[in-house]
């Protein structure tokens, strides 16, 4: 039995699906067993389902028994809720690592992320550093994959630049000088080599970095995601200390503001990776371009942006 946790998130998804095809056992740990359905995104698999939360360890002992490995996607990009990174992306980590080796499991593997440091003052960057330090230190066999943005279906990566089209009719931000590097990852890429690392003992200790097959800057990456949507826009530099104002207006006035000051921060941290381990696990990594994001991107009207913006479903 294999346990992935945030099985029903964006990327926890895509890798019970993967394992599902393959006809591994597969159990779900979910918090909201209701919201999961709503979601749909495990519809039709045979997995097993089980509600916990990462940051409740009372709630980790039954999801872990009899569990031969766990694959670990849980982590927040955006704080929300009174959720912060060191209580989700560190501790739900740590609850999870313990969890695991007091049930006995001995396969570990971690979606990390790329760039994560624990010694760094960004404090996404650095709670992602700080789990993985205790993954590395818990005497598992671990393997911890590191990943650029993640793109595809449903993503916070191109789609925050599409939910703005409609509320940019005619000018469009370049963030910055536009100039900060990114290595764009398919998820479905990402879902193949946790698969595929799960099995490989070669993999067993290593901090393995995922990027796509192109580095692309911001203002690559909009221009992209723009033409995907079939947007045509004036697109000017929009500078950071203007921009980090827009931001925090925004973290005051909607819930679920589509970036934070924190994320603002990161644009500092160069995003690609130099050793790039992708080639051991797909044989031609997908591209981030316009052809291949057109299928999967929205085309956000000005209602379903708010909605979103508000914490709200949207529909269709």
């Amino acid at each position: 039995m294999i346990l992935v946790t945030g099985a029903s998130g964006y990327l926890g998804s895509h890798i019970v699906k993967r394992l599902a095809e393959a006809g591994k056992p597969v159990r779900a740990l979910i918090r909201d067993r209701a919201w999961a359905k709503a979601e749909g995104r495990l519809a039709g698999l045979a997995v097993e389902y089980i509600e916990g939360d990462v940051t409740k360890p009372g709630t980790l002992p039954e999801a872990v028994k009899g569990a031969e490995a766990v694959i670990h996607t849980v982590a927040i990009a955006i704080e929300r809720g009174g959720h912060t990174y060191e209580e989700v992306n560190f501790q739900g980590t740590v609850n999870t690592v313990d969890a695991a080796k007091a049930a006995g499991v001995k396969r570990f593997v971690n979606i990390s992320q790329l760039g994560a440091d624990s010694k760094l003052s960004y404090r996404f960057l650095a709670s992602k550093g700080k789990a993985q330090d205790y993954v590395a230190a818990s005497g598992l066999e671990w393997t911890a994959l590191r990943p650029s943005v993640i793109w595809g279906p449903e993503d916070e990566f191109a789609n925050t630049f599409a939910k703005l089209a409609p509320l940019s009719p005619l000018l469009y931000p370049i963030i910055g000088d536009g100039q900060a590097k990114f290595q764009p990852v398919w998820v479905e890429d990402v879902a193949v080599a946790v698969v595929k690392s799960l099995n490989d003992p070669s993999t067993i200790g290593g901090e393995l970095e995922l990027g796509g097959p192109e580095v692309l800057t911001m203002a690559e990456i909009e221009r992209r995601t723009l033409t995907a949507i079939g947007a045509q826009r004036l697109m000017i530099p929009f500078p950071i200390p203007l921009l980090r104002v827009v931001v925090a207006l925004m973290g005051v006035v909607f819930t679920a503001p589509p970036v934070t000051t924190s994320l603002l921060d990161l644009l500092d941290v160069d995003n690609t990776t130099k050793n790039n381990a992708l080639g051991r696990f797909v044989a031609q990594p997908k591209p981030f371009t316009a052809e291949n994001a057109a299928p999967y991107l929205r085309r956000f009207r000005v209602g379903d942006t708010l909605r979103q913006f508000f914490g709200r479903p949207v529909k269709g």
